[in-house]
C-alpha cells in the first residue's frame, strides 16, 4: 500500500508528508501535557468521568506517536486517534471495547435484591451476577 501511494505522488512528496507527520506529532506529544492539565481540571469539575478522561488522554497519545512512525497506514490512524468520535469507534470495533455505563444499565433488574409478590410479602433472593463470576 505505501510503495503504491509514494509512487503515485512521487518520492519528495512522500519525503515531505513523512517529515511533515513527524513534525505534527511531536508538536502533539509536546502540547500533551497541556491537555492533560485541561483533561485533570475537566475530571475534576466532573465535567467528563473518568472513562472518557482515560479515553481522550491515551487515544490522543496513541496517534501522537502513530504520527511520528513512518508510514501513511499509521499516519492515517494517527489523524483519526486525535478525534475522541474516531478514537471511541476504533475502541469499540477494534479493541472490542464495551462502554461499562451501558452494561451497567442493561443490568438494572438483574440488581434488584427483593422481589414483592401480590400479597405484599416480600421474598429475600440472593443475586449472582454474571460479571464477577467470569
Amino acid at each position: 500500500m505505501s510503495v503504491n501511494i509514494s509512487s503515485s505522488i512521487g518520492g519528495f512528496y512522500t519525503f515531505i508528508e513523512i517529515v511533515g507527520s513527524a513534525f505534527v506529532g511531536f508538536v502533539l506529544l509536546a502540547n500533551f501535557r497541556t491537555n492533560l492539565i485541561e483533561s485533570m481540571q475537566a475530571l475534576q469539575s466532573n465535567t467528563i468521568s473518568m472513562q472518557e478522561f482515560q479515553k481522550l488522554n491515551a487515544f490522543a497519545l496513541l496517534g501522537a506517536i502513530l504520527l511520528i512512525v513512518p508510514g501513511f497506514f499509521t499516519d492515517i490512524i494517527g489523524v483519526f486517534l486525535q478525534f475522541s468520535f474516531f478514537a471511541t469507534l476504533f475502541a469499540k470495533k477494534i479493541l472490542h471495547v464495551k462502554d461499562k455505563a451501558k452494561d451497567k444499565n442493561e443490568n438494572i433488574d438483574i440488581e434488584s435484591r427483593y422481589i414483592r409478590r401480590d400479597d405484599d410479602e416480600i421474598i429475600d433472593v440472593e443475586v449472582i451476577d454474571e460479571f464477577t463470576t467470569k
